[in-house]
């Protein structure tokens, strides 16, 4: 706890109900946190106020280092947006969510020699050369190179030119229509030079733009008569197509745009963004974060700080797989950066659905690389979530199922999957006490008792018993979830439960909760992952119930024998095993068995002998 909580609390009370931005402060007078409000007094009251009312900020990490605050009003909320953005760039608090732009610039180098070569560079040290760029990622870079290259039939060798002109013959490249064959004489050094000219141009602006100019040029070569120059262009033209058509995979009817997606783990994130321009994929970024508590907000603070790092070539779509927290507040900002109108939107369906979708996997793969996880997990989880509303993927989840013949051997397993996969050590079995016969929901309600006074006896060890889930699983409906609401209430626990509803084939088809069914289709990840935790769970408790059973029908068999009752049967099982070695064993064997004496294992022989 904060000391300087309720001074900090009498100090917001006093604050104006204006917009403002305000500045936390450690004891050494350090900036710990930069944002913006609607209302000062408002925002920081929630901050400085009950634990419970800033526990869920995503900024609450910070709050009890906070020793003291400033504050700027400001005439609007855009205007705060504009100063809080700057301040943040300039002061790059620990506590902001802040979009390390940590990424090297990338150039494309055209050299200064007779015959010129465009090659990829990290750095602008040959003065000698023309630097195309710069680049924000190593993708973009390749991918403008090779789309030049390709369209202007440039070399991708490492052969010197002159000098080993005419030394050999030309490779594939020429003869695919890749290279235009300098190295056999094939174009001459003017007709390159101006390749390599047009090249640049390319580049320069843009393939819609060289489009336009390469079909002006070819039909003005057509009208003089100019045949084979006009043919040249029109090979160039029909590059640049196969070039759209190859990349149509993920193509957009809107030309320019920016789409986010944010892929969460238990402790990390990722949010990735995907460029278009053009209508093509030119550009990918990601950046790694703290899991944020509020997605909301923290859509908002991340799009704040990826813009404020980027003043040109601003989208007029912008594509989020979420809401955020002030949308309105956020188009207004970004479209006085552009000069025009900026769209926020959120896709839910039709070609936004898909391209968010694209997003989000590649956010999965690469939040999946960094915590070492599969990503198929990953995305599980994440869906999972998202279908059952929770607050985060449920990284520990614990599932329930009841098994008996008609009320015998009543027994329950408990089943752990941790990141998505079984975690078989912290399996649990219980056998049924609290009652004879046939009651799944008292038999779920008894195993969820036990297992959560478990919980308070050891929960300083955090481990097994002592760690709760972030989800239960009960293999059955409705009646199951009813069942067992009370005893967590008991405990004063607030655990997500959830049932898994079984069709008549005995499949997974839908997860029950507290107001109804949730429906499920085999196509989604989470369902493939409930079918796995349900089959897991009914495995392990049937498992059990047949040992269970298998030693109860042997006990009675024994019991049957005079002199023999439940102790002594199940002392003859513990101490010779198996039912066929009590059969083959010798009077004295048996007597030595704990509990036996002469008589009684006369008795046991007896028996056998004569059936």
């Amino acid at each position: 706890m904060n000391p300087n909580l309720p001074a900090l609390r009498k100090k917001a009370v006093t604050l104006p109900q204006l917009p403002g931005v305000y500045l936390m402060k450690d004891s050494q007078g350090g900036i710990l946190y930069i944002g913006k409000a609607k209302s000062l007094r408002a925002r920081l009251s929630q901050y400085f106020g009950a634990e419970e009312q800033h526990g869920h900020s995503y900024i609450a990490v910070g709050i009890d280092r906070v020793a003291d605050f400033d504050y700027i009003v400001c005439s609007s909320e855009h205007e705060a947006l504009v100063l809080e953005c700057s301040l943040i760039k300039r002061h790059a608090p620990k506590y902001n969510i802040l979009l390390k732009d940590a990424k090297g610039y990338r150039w494309i180098r055209v050299t200064r020699e007779e015959y010129p070569r465009m090659t990829y560079a990290l750095q602008t040290h040959d003065e000698g050369s023309l630097y195309l760029g710069p680049y924000t990622s190593a993708f973009a870079t390749r991918l403008a190179l090779d789309e030049a290259r390709q369209v202007f039939k440039l070399p991708t060798c490492s052969k010197k030119f002159p000098r080993e002109i005419g030394k050999s013959r030309p490779c594939l490249n020429y003869s695919i229509e890749r290279c235009s064959g300098v190295c056999a004489k094939k174009i001459t050094k003017e007709d390159y030079a101006q390749s390599v000219a047009d090249a640049v141009k390319f580049l320069r602006n843009g393939s819609a733009q060289s489009e336009r100019e390469l079909r002006r040029e070819m039909e003005e070569a057509a009208e003089v008569l100019e045949f084979e120059r006009a043919a040249g262009l029109r090979n160039r033209l029909r590059a640049i197509e196969q070039i759209k058509t190859k990349q149509s995979v993920v193509s957009v009817s809107v030309e320019n745009q920016d789409i986010f997606a944010l892929a969460t783990g238990q402790t990390q994130a990722c949010w990735m963004a995907l460029r278009f321009a053009d209508g093509k994929l030119y550009d990918s970024e990601h950046f790694h974060l703290p899991r944020p508590a509020s997605y909301k907000e923290a859509r908002q603070e991340l799009l704040e700080r990826y813009y404020t790092m980027r003043d040109t070539n601003l989208p007029r779509r912008v594509l989020l797989d979420g809401e955020i927290a002030n949308q309105a507040l956020l188009e207004e900002w970004l479209g006085k950066k552009a000069g025009r109108k900026v769209n926020i939107l959120i896709g839910q369906k039709g070609e936004p659905a898909r391209l968010l979708e694209l997003c989000r996997q590649n956010a999965v793969e690469q939040l999946a690389q960094s915590s070492g996880r599969q990503s198929r997990h990953i995305v599980q989880l994440e869906e999972l979530a998202r279908l059952l509303n929770l607050p985060a993927p449920p990284a520990y989840i614990e599932a329930y199922d009841v098994s008996h013949t008609g009320g015998a051997d009543n027994v329950a397993g408990m089943v752990v999957f941790q990141n998505g996969v079984p975690c078989k050590s912290a399996y649990k079995r219980f056998a049924i006490k609290g009652f004879a016969g046939q009651d799944d929901y008292a038999s779920m309600a008894e195993v969820l008792s036990r297992r959560l006074k478990r919980y308070e006896e050891e929960k300083d060890a955090g481990e097994g018993f002592g760690k709760l889930p972030d989800l239960i699983l009960l293999d059955g409906g409705i009646g199951q979830v009813h069942a067992v609401e009370p005893v967590l209430a008991s405990f004063n626990l607030r655990i997500p439960v959830f049932g898994m509803v079984k069709d008549s084939k005995h499949r997974t088809r839908a997860i029950a909760s507290g107001g109804g069914e949730i429906s499920m289709t085999s196509t989604q990840k989470a369902f493939q992952l409930v079918a796995a935790i349900q089959e897991e769970a009914h495995r392990f408790a049937i498992a059990y119930h047949h040992q269970r059973h298998k030693k109860s029908a042997l006990e009675s068999e024994l019991t049957g024998i005079p002199g023999i009752g439940p102790a002594r049967a199940r002392a003859l099982l513990m101490g010779m095993k198996t039912m066929k070695a009590i059969k083959n064993a010798t009077v004295e064997e048996l007597a030595a068995v704990p509990g036996m004496n002469m008589t009684a294992a006369k008795a046991v022989c007896g028996y056998f002998y004569e059936k």
